[in-house]
């Protein structure tokens, strides 16, 4: 298969495809008959062939997904104006919390926060998809280790945690506000923005959660 027609393949699995798309995945395409650096550039040069389009081609940490310019998003907003989720200042803080000092346990997060962690604050943020439990520290009890994920990531559009905004005061919250959206919808899938918005889309409600 010639240079043009093993980028076509990518091009239209990304597009077609419901989620990101791994290196692994992609080699899939070839029956790994072509290797992974040939692949790396090939999707080099589809970015930029896209680099005018209000689509780009961007990767995030579970691998390689089209989705819309953040430009583009006040335009697809018209198309389906459902208000974003609205989040507490205390499910951002926490969230906050466990980002940048991960893995913290519930222990961890109320030392920094100075107030009990809300049992509905950490499922709403598991079932967002955002945190999981790692692990146990080894202490009494075994406490449970909480950290991101790699939907958390996705969904701010970044490959790892090494993107995030530094901090400038230790234990600060409200970070998740600095952050800039990274896109509005991937290719390939019906945009629900009340399912998919990234930070600054993020608001405070109801401080007392």
């Amino acid at each position: 298969m010639n240079t043009v027609d093993a980028k076509r393949v990518l091009e239209t699995a990304l597009i077609c495809a419901q989620q990101a798309l791994s290196l692994r995945d992609l080699r899939v395409l070839f029956d790994d008959a072509v290797g992974a650096d040939t692949i790396k550039q090939l999707l080099e040069d589809l970015q930029l062939q896209w680099a005018q389009s209000g689509v780009e081609l961007v990767q995030v940490a579970s691998g390689w997904r089209f989705q819309s310019r953040p430009a583009m998003r006040e335009y697809l907003d018209r198309l389906h104006p459902e208000k974003p989720p609205r989040y507490s200042r205390a499910v951002l803080e926490t969230l906050a919390i466990i980002a940048y000092r991960q893995p913290v346990t519930r222990g961890d997060i109320e030392d920094v926060r100075g107030v009990t962690v809300n049992s509905l604050i950490v499922k709403q943020l598991e079932d967002r998809g955002w945190i999981e439990v790692i692990g146990h520290r080894e202490t009494v009890g075994r406490p449970a280790l909480f950290a991101t994920t790699r939907q958390f990531l996705d969904d701010l559009g970044l490959q790892s945690l090494d993107q995030l905004p530094e901090l400038d005061l230790p234990g600060a919250v409200n970070v998740l506000d600095s952050l800039e959206p990274q896109g509005a919808v991937a290719a390939g899938e019906q945009p629900e923005f009340s399912e998919f918005q990234p930070s600054a889309n993020l608001v405070f409600v109801n401080p007392m959660l």
